[in-house]
C-alpha cells in the first residue's frame, strides 16, 4: 500500500464525499488549524496568503489542559505544535489553504520537521468536519504520485487548540534576524526544494 495514513483517510470520507461544503455568510470568518513543525515557520508561511485574516500559533491533539511549551517540546502531552489560521472564505478557500500549506512542508517526514523531530512535529491536517476532511485527502491524493517517497502527513479531526506563549506570536515579525537564521540553519528551504523541486 502506497500510503497507509491515506488509504485510512479515504475510508473513513467515503460517506461523505458528496457532501458539498456550506456557503459562508457575507462577513462571516472561518478558522482552521494546520501542523508543520516548527509554528514560527508555518504562521510565517501562512501570513502571505491573500484572505488569511490572522494567524496563532499554539498546541493542539494532545491531553494536556493549558500545554507549555517546555512540556510540549518534551513529548508526552500527545500535542503537536500548529498554527490556527481565521481567514475570509470569501476570499480564500479551505481547499486553497490545504494546497499552499502541503508544499511548505516535507510531506513524507512524520518524524517531524527539518530539524525539530519528535511527535511535537510531525505534520498535520486538523479537519473540523466531513468537506475538510475531503478536501484534505483531495488535495494530499492529488500530490501521491508527484512524491516518490509515501506520504506521511495525518488528516487528524479538530479538537481544542491552546494558543502558545505570548513571545511566540509572531514571532518572525518581532525577531527578523534570529527567525531567518533558524530557519537557515534547520535546513527548510533546501529540503524543501529537495522534496518538491
Amino acid at each position: 500500500m502506497r500510503n497507509m495514513i491515506l488509504a485510512i483517510a479515504l475510508l473513513t470520507t467515503a460517506c461523505s464525499s458528496d457532501v458539498a461544503p456550506a456557503q459562508p455568510r457575507s462577513g462571516e470568518r472561518a478558522a482552521a488549524v494546520f501542523a508543520g513543525g516548527c509554528f514560527w515557520c508555518t504562521e510565517a508561511d501562512f501570513d502571505k496568503v491573500p484572505g488569511v485574516i490572522s494567524t496563532t500559533s499554539g498546541y493542539t491533539g494532545g491531553r494536556a489542559a493549558n500545554p507549555t511549551y517546555e512540556q510540549v517540546s518534551a513529548g508526552g502531552t500527545g500535542h503537536i505544535e500548529a498554527v490556527r489560521v481565521v481567514f475570509d472564505p470569501k476570499r480564500v478557500s479551505y481547499a486553497a489553504l490545504v494546497r499552499r500549506f502541503l508544499p511548505t512542508i516535507d510531506v513524507t517526514d512524520g518524524g517531524g520537521q527539518f530539524c525539530d523531530r519528535g511527535e511535537s512535529y510531525r505534520p498535520a491536517l486538523f479537519v473540523g468536519n466531513p468537506q475538510e476532511r475531503q478536501h484534505a485527502i483531495v488535495a494530499l491524493k492529488r500530490i501521491d504520485p508527484r512524491i516518490a517517497k509515501p506520504l506521511a502527513v495525518a488528516v487528524l479531526p479538530a479538537g481544542r487548540f491552546w494558543p502558545a506563549e505570548g513571545y511566540h506570536q509572531d514571532y518572525y515579525k518581532k525577531n527578523p534576524t534570529k527567525y531567518k537564521f533558524y530557519r537557515w540553519k534547520c535546513g527548510r528551504d533546501a529540503r524543501l526544494k529537495e522534496v518538491w523541486g
